[in-house]
């Protein structure tokens, strides 16, 4: 049986830079990313680290085909979709399942 994955946006407290991204553990790649675990990475260069979209796939491929397609939406349409299911721009960390 296949495992699932997340694609998730990640952003830093001003919500001038996005990184996308899939995995098939968002808890633990959200702590890397929290944590600065891979200090030279983009994600820690500019301080992303807040959950603002993610999403559930049944597939981990079914995952990385859609990170690809949310890597070369415009900014625009990003923020569109964030905007979609989450206006206020909150942390969604807290939404993730145990």
């Amino acid at each position: 049986m296949e495992k699932g994955g997340f694609t998730y946006i990640i952003t830093n407290k001003n919500i001038t830079t996005f990184y996308v991204g899939v995995t098939s553990n968002l808890k633990r790649r959200l702590n890397e990313h929290k944590n600065k675990l891979n200090p030279n990475s983009f994600s820690a260069r500019y301080n992303l680290s807040k959950l603002v979209y993610f999403e559930y796939w049944p597939s981990i491929d079914e995952a990385i085909i859609r990170e690809k397609k949310l890597k070369n939406y415009s900014r625009k349409r990003k923020v569109e979709i964030i905007e979609r299911i989450n206006p206020n721009w909150e942390d969604l960390e807290n939404q993730l399942d145990e």
